[in-house]
C-alpha cells in the first residue's frame, strides 16, 4: 500500500532530506523557507532523526559550519532563501569550489527592494555561476524525490559538487497536496552512506585546506570543476534512470518534455509555473495546433544538448521567466536557451516576464503567451521584445 501524505513544500523537503541521514544539518530560519527548520527541530526533539542539528546566529555561519562538517566526512544539509542565500554568498561560492558535496534546498523568494517575502527564483538565478548544481522542480512530490536524489548526484565521485533544489516560495513551500513518502529501507538501498575519498580532515594525517593559491593551479581546479559539472549530466540521467526504476516516477533527467512528439510552437519552463503552462498547451491542441512545453529542470549543469534536440523543428519559442536580467529586459531562462540554441538556424523567440513578487500567472496568461508564440512563428519575427505578463496594474 502507498504512503500518501498530504504535505506542504516545506515538509516534503524535510522528510526528504530525514530520509536521507544527514550527518548535520545547519539552518537559520527565513521566511518562507522557515517552516523547512521548524519541522527539523521537531523531529530533532522527538527523536526520530538521527543527526546533529547546528542553529547558528545567520546564514553565513550555517555554510560555514557546513564546510568544516563536510570536510570532516559528514553528509550535510541546509536550506535557505533570498536575503539569506546572499548573506552566505561567500561561504557558498567556497563550498562548490572546494568541492564539498552540500545539499541545499533554496526556497525561491524575490530580492529586496522593496520588500517583498514572496516568490520568485530571482535569488538563486543569480548566483547560478558560483559553481552549484542547480535543480529546479515543479511540485511537492519533486521536492520530496529530488532532495533524496541530490544527495546521490553530488556525492558521486565523478561530480563532488554542492547542489541546489530550488522551489517556488508560498506556491509550493506553504501548498499542501498528496505526497507519497518512500519507506526508509527503500531509500537506504538507493542512497548508500557517504563514504568521502577526495577530503576528510583527520587529526593523524593533517592537511592544509583552501591555501594562497598561484593562477596557474587556479586555472587547473577551475577546468576540473567545469569538468564535473560536465559529467553531472550523465549523473542526473542515471541518478533519475535508477530511482525511476525504484520508485516508478520518472522526471527525465535533465528537461521533461510535454506533448512534444510534433510540436511546432513551443513553452519553455521552470519550476512550479509549468503547470498553467502545460493546461495551455492542452488547449491549444484541442484547437489543432501543434504546441508543446519543455520544462528546464537542471540549470546548472545547462542541459544544451537536450535543448537543441528538442527545438530543432520548432517554428517558434516562447520563454517564460519569473524574474529579470537587469540591462537585458529579459529574464535569465531566455538568455540561457537563445545561448543554448545558437548554432540552430535562426528560430523566432519571444521572452515572457510576469510573475514577479509572488503574482499568479495564470493559465489564461500563458494562453495569451502562447497566441504570441504562435503570431511570431507565423510572421517568421525573429526579434521580439519582452512581453509582460500582467494580471493586475501595478502602476
Amino acid at each position: 500500500m502507498k504512503n500518501i501524505k498530504v504535505l506542504d513544500g516545506n515538509h516534503a523537503a524535510a522528510i526528504g532530506a530525514i530520509l536521507s541521514k544527514p550527518d548535520v544539518v545547519a539552518a537559520y530560519p527565513i521566511t518562507p523557507q522557515t517552516p523547512l527548520v521548524q519541522h527539523f527541530s521537531q523531529y530533532v526533539a522527538d527523536g526520530v532523526m538521527d543527526s546533529t542539528i547546528v542553529e547558528p546566529e545567520s546564514e553565513h555561519s550555517a555554510m560555514s559550519v557546513l564546510t568544516g562538517a563536510s570536510l570532516a566526512g559528514a553528509r550535510t544539509f541546509t536550506a535557505t532563501s533570498s536575503q539569506g542565500l546572499a548573506l552566505m554568498y561567500e561561504p557558498y561560492f567556497r563550498a562548490s569550489t572546494m568541492r564539498l558535496p552540500i545539499v541545499m534546498n533554496i526556497v525561491n523568494r524575490e530580492m529586496i527592494s522593496p520588500q517583498s517575502v514572496w516568490g520568485g527564483p530571482q535569488d538563486s538565478l543569480t548566483v547560478r555561476d558560483a559553481g552549484w548544481i542547480q535543480i529546479y522542480v515543479e511540485d511537492n512530490q519533486e521536492i520530496l524525490d529530488m532532495t533524496i536524489q541530490a544527495f546521490k548526484i553530488a556525492e558521486n565521485n565523478d561530480v563532488l559538487l554542492p547542489i541546489n533544489i530550488c522551489y517556488d516560495g508560498f506556491y509550493l513551500s506553504h501548498m499542501t497536496e498528496g505526497v507519497e513518502v518512500p519507506l526508509q529501507e527503500e531509500v537506504n538501498a538507493f542512497l548508500p552512506p557517504y563514504k568521502p575519498t577526495h577530503v576528510k580532515l583527520d587529526p593523524e594525517t593533517p592537511m592544509a585546506v583552501d591555501p594562497l593559491t598561484p593562477g596557474n593551479y587556479l586555472q587547473y581546479y577551475r577546468e576540473l570543476h567545469m569538468a564535473a559539472m560536465d559529467n553531472a549530466k550523465r549523473v542526473i540521467k542515471e541518478v533519475n534512470d535508477e530511482f525511476a526504476k525504484k520508485f516508478g516516477r520518472d522526471y527525465f533527467g535533465l528537461v521533461e518534455p510535454y506533448r512534444m512528439e510534433d510540436a511546432e510552437y513551443v513553452l519553455v519552463t521552470l519550476g512550479s509555473l509549468t503547470g498553467s503552462a502545460r493546461i495551455a498547451v492542452d488547449l491549444a491542441r484541442e484547437k489543432g495546433v501543434k504546441c508543446g512545453l519543455i520544462k528546464i529542470r537542471s540549470l546548472r549543469p545547462f542541459p544544451v544538448d537536450e535543448v537543441n534536440e528538442f527545438l530543432k523543428n520548432a517554428k517558434a519559442i516562447g520563454v517564460i521567466d519569473r524574474n529579470v536580467s537587469f540591462g537585458w529586459h529579459t529574464g535569465i531562462v531566455y538568455q540561457e536557451i537563445k545561448s543554448a540554441i545558437s548554432s540552430l538556424d535562426p528560430i523566432p523567440t519571444v521572452p515572457f516576464i510576469g510573475g514577479l513578487g509572488g503574482e499568479d500567472l495564470t493559465t489564461n496568461l500563458m494562453v495569451e503567451a502562447l497566441d504570441s508564440v504562435i503570431k511570431a512563428g507565423e510572421n517568421k519575427q525573429l526579434e521580439n521584445r519582452a512581453h509582460w505578463l500582467i494580471n493586475r496594474k501595478g502602476r
